[in-house]
């Protein structure tokens, strides 16, 4: 890059004010949302919201460029995370939807492939048969990991894995559940051969992340509940039953 398309402090200046300005817009479009009546048209409501909307991306924006000219420029960065382009857009469905679709997401890491193995092998050992549907053609449950994978979400429901991953020798990586409003059910079989490929963002009712990414107490994106689970607090209630466990079996030696 030449010298003379190097930014600027002015060029640092102007993005601070840009940022002012953007900062500005947002609130006057979130003060105009909030002051208006209950009764007002739901058209005119989504009409505001998308104000409000919009007045979030160019902040968005407008915050991200002014970080980097001042990254740039002094070698200085700000406190605030700028939000991922990723987000859902506005909810655009119905009020009060008569059908519902679930899809989920979970990723898993195969650790430890020889307890994955001998569990997969441990099923069919169990029920050869129902094994054998779920398998390679010609292998056995515990020759491969494909043919395992196959043999133990074939058994077991994709629930029941999440709960007892570590026991088939998974770890567990990011996971999503994503809730879609419906005007009414589908049709039995109408979209098998491609159950993800109708997904409206507006539609979308709650979605709920979990991924290491997240700080403790943080939310997913667009999420309404944080279903990360604290590990430090279920040691100390693990720790707090163990005592008390230790409590009674030493009064029962005193009573002995």
């Amino acid at each position: 890059m030449s010298d003379a398309a190097q930014p600027t402090a002015a060029d640092v200046r102007a993005a601070a004010e840009a940022v002012k300005a953007a900062l500005d817009r947002h609130l006057e479009a979130v003060e105009r949302r909030a002051g208006e009546s209950g009764d007002a048209e739901q058209r005119e409501a989504a009409a505001l919201d998308s104000a409000v909307y919009a007045a979030f991306d160019e902040l968005a924006a407008a915050g991200e460029a002014y970080d980097e000219l001042l990254y740039e420029v002094y070698d200085e960065v700000t406190p605030f995370e700028i939000p991922s382009s990723d987000t859902l857009p506005a909810y655009a469905g119905p009020e009060s939807p008569s059908a519902l679709s679930v899809l989920l997401r979970r990723d898993y890491t195969v650790t430890e492939p020889h307890r994955l193995l001998s569990q997969a092998q441990r099923v069919a050992d169990l029920d050869p048969e129902a094994a054998e549907g779920d398998g390679v053609e010609g292998t056995s449950a515990g020759s491969s990991v494909h043919a395992a994978l196959g043999v133990l979400f074939g058994e077991y429901e994709a629930d029941e894995i999440a709960t007892r991953h570590k026991e088939f020798g998974l770890e567990e990586g990011d996971s999503t559940l994503w809730v879609l409003a419906g005007d009414e059910p589908s049709e039995p079989g109408e979209w098998l051969s491609a159950p993800f490929d109708q997904v409206d963002p507006e539609r979308v009712v709650c979605r709920f992340d979990v991924s290491s990414v997240f700080d403790e107490g943080d939310l997913g994106p667009d999420t309404g509940l944080d279903l990360d689970v604290d590990e430090e607090e279920e040691d100390a209630e693990d720790e707090d039953v163990e005592d008390e466990l230790e409590e009674v079996v030493l009064d029962d030696d005193r009573d002995r």
